[in-house]
């Protein structure tokens, strides 16, 4: 059985920082690619940040030089390091693995961590 648990989220403050951690089971983490998105209410979920198998990293534009993804294979653990946090990055959080890239209809999911920023 395939489990995506997601931790991490709370309440910060705009310019603080949070680390979300998603721990995996069931599939063969080292050689899924690792997302995260998000899912602001009223929106659609969209991609924030991936990790491939190989270790490169990909950023929406409204993150790159705030947010990190990273990979722990020992751990099957996926992070996302969250420095200085706006309003408008308060969302659902989601964690994704796919084992050929990322793709909506196909990622495992975990169920959501909320993170909430304020001004």
């Amino acid at each position: 059985q395939v489990q995506l648990v997601e931790s991490g989220g709370g309440l910060v403050q705009a310019g603080g920082s949070l680390r979300l951690s998603c721990a995996t089971s069931g599939i063969v983490f080292s050689v899924n690619t690792m997302g995260w998105y998000r899912q602001a209410p009223g929106a659609q979920r969209v991609l924030v940040a991936a990790i491939t198998d190989g270790g490169t990293t990909s950023y929406t534009d409204s993150v790159k030089g705030r947010f990190t993804i990273s990979r722990d294979n020992a751990k099957n653990t996926v992070y996302l390091q969250m420095n200085s946090l706006k309003p408008e990055d308060t969302a659902v959080y989601y964690c994704a693995a796919g084992l050929r890239g990322l793709d909506y209809s196909t990622n495992f999911w975990g169920r959501g961590t909320q993170v909430t920023v304020s001004s």
